[in-house]
């Protein structure tokens, strides 16, 4: 990635837009490179620009940002676009299909400025991020949720370690608590992230969860491991 980062926006809202771009315009390494005010023009405007990050509203006509996130994720072309979605709520009703579809993170739209331009930062280097709430809601719903299973083959390479480790990641843990429940370095916690999304071909965090789920490592209803406390914005 080149030291600027390209942002493109897609909301339904000028007022919000324009905000935004106002808002990433006054740091010196993101340049809003368009927008865009529904899920289609979100689609052709990456495909047309190819951002390092765009940021995405859920809720839009003709195509929502689910939808279009998933198109613009499953595209060789765009790829490598990361999806940074901005919800009103904290537990919006479409939060686990955007995850699905490749999002790399999640924000309330009332996040503080400079919050977000963290966010987009950290997404721009190839993390994920989540607002707290986002995470310790997502995370509490998938445990009540019934997503679809599969076979736990995939998790076959895994070391016993490894396992604990994505287990711990599914529960909502940041790598701050992670390190601490399993009394090893920050380090060596971010090399077992690493190993677990080459291993599992994830994209991030994100999908390390719902692999954790789907595979059946984290049951049902499990809700948050017992030795946790609420999760940061420590990107994987």
């Amino acid at each position: 990635m080149t030291d600027s980062i390209r942002v493109a926006i897609a909301d339904d809202q000028a007022l919000l837009r324009g905000g935004f771009r106002l808002l990433l315009e006054s740091d010196p390494r993101c340049v809003v490179v368009g927008e865009a005010a529904t899920g289609s023009d979100a689609v052709r405007l990456a495909a047309r620009v190819r951002p390092d990050v765009m940021l995405m509203d859920i809720r839009m006509p003709d195509l929502d940002g689910i939808e279009a996130t998933r198109r613009i994720c499953a595209d060789r072309a765009t790829a490598d676009v990361r999806v940074l979605i901005l919800t009103m709520f904290d537990l919006d009703p479409y939060v686990f299909g955007a995850l699905r579809a490749g999002a790399s993170g999640f924000l309330l739209k009332d996040t503080p400025p400079a919050d977000l331009l963290n966010a987009v930062h950290v997404v721009a280097s190839g993390h994920a991020l989540f607002a707290p709430t986002v995470t310790r809601r997502l995370v509490a719903e998938f445990g009540r949720a019934e997503p679809a299973r599969t076979d736990g083959t995939r998790l076959a390479g895994l070391t016993n370690r490894e396992r604990e480790i994505l287990a711990l990641v599914a529960a909502g843990l940041s790598n701050t608590e992670i390190a601490g429940h399993e009394q090893i370095s920050m380090a060596t916690v971010k090399t077992h992230l690493t190993r677990l999304l080459a291993k599992l071909g994830a994209r991030d965090r994100a999908q390390l969860v719902i692999v954790a789920y789907e595979s059946g490592l984290v049951p049902l209803g499990g809700g948050r491991h017992p030795g946790g406390g609420v999760p940061d914005q420590t990107p994987v």
